[in-house]
């Protein structure tokens, strides 16, 4: 049975921090089944995000699908912070 989607509150934090720096950012939260919370494209570069609070740990298929796309060399970068999310694409943090 599938998981009723959820946001961390964080999430639109990291969203906007993203999108400061020119960052396009995608909300699939809401396709279930372990897949990541949102796709971020930067500098010709696709990033999975799976937002987390400070101490949110991985439910069982948000674990098997980082596993997977493990597999084939693709990180699903697990996100807690803004400046987390800015450092794992390269951009550089914004005052203000």
């Amino acid at each position: 049975m599938r998981q009723a989607a959820r946001t961390d509150t964080n999430q639109a934090e990291i969203t906007e921090a993203l999108r400061k720096v020119g960052a396009v950012v995608e909300d699939t939260h809401r396709l279930g089944d372990g897949f990541p919370d949102c796709i971020v494209g930067y500098r010709g570069e696709l990033y999975l995000f799976e937002i987390k609070y400070a101490k949110g740990k991985l439910r069982k298929k948000q674990m098997d699908f980082r596993l997977e796309m493990a597999s084939v060399g693709i990180t699903v970068h697990i996100v807690r912070t803004p400046e987390e999310g800015l450092r794992i694409i390269g951009a550089e943090i914004l005052d203000g």
